[in-house]
């Protein structure tokens, strides 16, 4: 169990390190061809720190272990709104003016309800795995069509009014375009390793103690997935560009949601436990309708909100040891 530890730590250092690497560069491509950090954080970032999720699922589902494929994307969702957004708001406040990110937050609440909605069959089957992909693709090519269209008029506004807040917005220069994806792969690569290695730990002191495949995959390997999410989250907090806090977390959702468990049951078709169906899956939907409700309402997530989606996630994680 020494080594577990070991790895614990060690990846730790990784993800952290790893964030800044992906923040940074990312950021940077993004100011350098007038992409939003919106769509930065949904694309780049989402499907990036998603990386470990579908890694760990994989394996779990060709291993025979479907309770920790579907209890790695079920409860990396919930720590990723409780948990991930709950600290970045501590840091600083979460807030968000641009329309996409409610628009996108909207397919996360529909993608939760109608996997949930999947949970009850008892399976995950090959077909319903296509049909999960076929809708991250749909998704995709109209998020870059409605983002292309926007950066065409943002610089079409540019070029009319001459200097402005579009220019003094392009005066801090980014890093040179090779340099920032370097960066961005780089913190990708980090991020994957130091979540193997704080899964691997993990699981391994779990199992020593003798908690159960489901309760170790929404919690240890659910936690230790969303760690690039949260390494990413804090150092996008510091930074102050809530975009990508929250793009991050729409983003990586429904990247694991659509494509995770899609490419997974794929793969091999997942069983999916009753507890999901009643229990994990209906509280994924609910967080992401609660997500949706506020910040439609509020537009804003505070430091006090962010002290309560802590609270929150740490009553649900209590709840593990009774179940």
């Amino acid at each position: 169990m020494m080594w577990d530890w070991v790895y614990l730590a060690a990846g730790a250092v990784l993800l952290f390190g790893g964030g800044e690497f992906l923040v940074r560069g990312s950021v940077s491509i993004a100011d350098r061809y007038g992409i939003s950090k919106l769509v930065v954080g949904l694309v780049i970032v989402g499907f990036g720190t998603s990386a470990p999720e579908l890694l760990v699922s994989v394996q779990a589902a060709l291993a025979g272990s479907p309770d920790i494929s579907v209890g790695n994307v079920v409860g990396s969702n919930i720590a990723n709104v409780l948990l991930i957004v709950g600290v970045a708001a501590l840091i600083a406040p979460v807030a968000n003016s641009d329309r996409a990110i409610r628009r996108d937050l909207i397919v996360m609440v529909l993608a939760s309800i109608g996997v949930t909605a999947i949970f009850f069959t008892g399976e995950i089957s090959r077909l319903t795995g296509v049909a999960m992909l076929a809708a991250l693709a749909l998704y995709l090519g109209v998020t870059y069509a409605l983002e292309a269209r926007r950066v065409k008029a943002a610089n079409g506004e540019a070029g009319a009014i001459g200097k402005s807040e579009y220019e003094e917005e392009q005066a801090q220069k980014p890093l040179p375009l090779l340099m920032a994806a370097a960066a961005a792969a780089l913190g990708l690569i980090l991020l994957v390793i130091g979540a193997r290695l704080m899964v691997d730990g993990a699981v391994g002191i779990a199992r020593g103690f003798g908690i159960s495949e489901a309760v170790i995959g929404v919690t240890v390997v659910a936690i230790g997935t969303s760690l690039p999410e949260l390494a990413t989250a804090i150092i996008a907090a510091w930074r102050r560009h809530a975009e990508v806090v929250l793009a991050n977390v729409v983003g990586s959702n429904i990247f694991n949601l659509l494509c995770i468990l899609g490419i997974t049951a794929v793969i091999a078709p997942i069983g999916v436990s009753h507890r999901f169906a009643i229990f994990d899956g209906p509280l994924m939907a609910a967080v992401a309708v609660a997500t949706l409700v506020f910040l439609f309402a509020f537009r804003s997530i505070g430091r006090w909100t962010g002290a309560l989606l802590l609270a929150l996630y740490a009553g649900y994680i209590g709840m593990q040891s009774v179940a």
